[in-house]
């Protein structure tokens, strides 16, 4: 019948999530553990340079530190634009090909830093190169998330997108906290490339492994897309897709993601870098103090992405539960705080001082989770169906350009600079949530 659901085929025919006849739960959540499972390889692909920088001149390479938070920075312009490209293919590509082509295209950058951390010779160019193509790995988020929301109702959608992207997101903690364990040892019977000479213990590092170990796991997410996915009959010219822009909401909630998942993610990219350049072996105090027992970026950067990410997938029912703008407004508060509190601690007089300083760095990633979570159940709320899914892939377009606006504004007005400019950022964002969204009486409550 023509109102009847039809799962055949590639295509499911006559799909409505909102009603539940036309709507299959199993397909659904299947396509939601598929491409989450792909996003956070993608995840890993596009934070692989964080977790390789900070070694790079302990085997050899002889980077300045404006080189390093350049590098450090271009996966974060490269994400922006890419996701520029990758919101408008759901509904022209469909899911089905989308991930399983996505999942490939992170291989290009995985075998690209596998050999090049082989080589100390490599230009700095082409280590540049490099970097702008592990944002492939992140781009893909403004194709993925769109496309899972074709495949939940409303009642749903936090859950489901809170859960996508919050999962996905920990693959920037993965890659920060595998990375520098598997560097230690052979890995995958690849012992027999020799290892590198550790600069700063005179220890042996396969820099290389941080590359190799996802490899396989990219090549298995595109066979599950291949084989398990399906697409939905949304078709949506570029012409129809960029009315969003003539739509107020689209400015303000991208301010408002800006200041979620721009800080989350630009953060978590310079975390490493901050920490070894104010406390670590980088700083002044590696003068007047014994190297080893200052903090090691590669130690603690994973905490700040885990924490962030960890929070935006659990705190997605409970947007489901009170609506999303609360939280964004709770969690622009929470950064506020604690990004200011942290630029107190950027010119210390004692090693000891780091501990506040991390402890107000890991409050600023914890209430991004909340502002996260808050924004992606706002969207599907405020915003019609076809929409919210194109605002879904501009806002995270534009936050994902978040570690290149930290890396560029870091190495040109240093850390206090760059800090002070977030929490008045903060400050306009998070007021301006209130006023739209989140007061008693707002007019696009959600």
């Amino acid at each position: 019948m023509a109102n009847e659901l039809r799962t055949d085929g590639r295509v499911l025919e006559n799909w409505n999530p909102e009603n539940e006849e036309t709507w299959d739960s199993k397909i659904a959540w299947r396509t939601l553990w598929v491409s989450t499972f792909a996003l956070t390889i993608g995840f890993c692909t596009w934070y692989l340079v964080s977790a390789i920088a900070p070694v790079l001149n302990d085997i050899g390479f002889d980077l300045t530190k404006g080189q390093l938070y350049w590098l450090t920075a271009i996966p974060g312009l490269a994400c922006g634009l890419f996701r520029l490209v990758f919101m408008f293919l759901p509904p022209v590509i469909g899911t089905r090909k989308l991930v399983t082509m996505s999942s490939l295209l992170f291989l290009i950058p995985m075998f690209g830093w596998f050999f090049a951390v082989r080589d100390t010779s490599t230009p700095y160019w082409w280590l540049l190169v490099l970097a702008f193509l592990a944002g492939i790995g992140g781009g893909v988020f403004s194709g993925f998330m769109p496309s899972t929301g074709y495949f939940f109702p409303k009642r749903l959608s936090g859950t489901a997108l809170g859960l996508q992207a919050g999962i996905g997101n920990l693959g920037m903690s993965l890659i920060q906290f595998i990375g520098p364990w598997v560097m230690g040892f052979g890995l995958l019977g690849l012992s027999f490339v020799a290892p590198q000479t550790d600069n700063s213990d005179g220890g042996t590092i396969y820099v290389h492994n941080a590359a190799a170990v996802f490899i396989p796991w990219g090549i298995v997410a595109a066979i599950l897309a291949r084989t398990l996915l399906k697409d939905v009959p949304v078709k949506a010219n570029f012409r129809q897709q960029i009315d969003i822009f003539g739509n107020k909401n689209t400015w303000i909630l991208t301010i408002a993601y800006l200041m979620a998942f721009g800080a989350f993610s630009g953060f978590s990219a310079q975390f490493g870098l901050l920490i070894n350049n104010i406390y670590g072996r980088e700083s002044s105090f590696a003068e007047t103090f014994d190297p080893t027992t200052l903090p090691a970026g590669a130690s603690f950067a994973f905490l700040g992405p885990l924490i962030g990410a960890g929070v935006r997938a659990l705190w997605g029912p409970l947007c489901d539960k009170f609506g999303g703008a609360i939280w964004t407004f709770i969690g622009g508060v929470g950064m506020t705080v604690c990004t200011a509190g942290a630029a107190l601690f950027l010119n210390p007089s004692h090693p000891d001082q780091f501990w506040w300083f991390l402890g107000f760095m890991l409050g600023m990633f914890f209430f991004s989770g909340f502002a996260n979570a808050g924004t992606f159940k706002q969207m599907p709320m405020i915003l019609p169906p076809r929409q919210s899914g194109g605002v879904i892939g501009w806002t995270g377009a534009i936050a994902a350009f978040g570690p290149f606006i930290a890396g560029m504004l870091i190495s040109s007005v240093g850390a206090p600079g760059f800090f002070w400019g977030c929490v008045v950022f903060f400050i306009i964002a998070t007021t301006l949530v209130w006023i739209y969204y989140a007061r008693p009486n707002a007019p696009f409550p959600g």
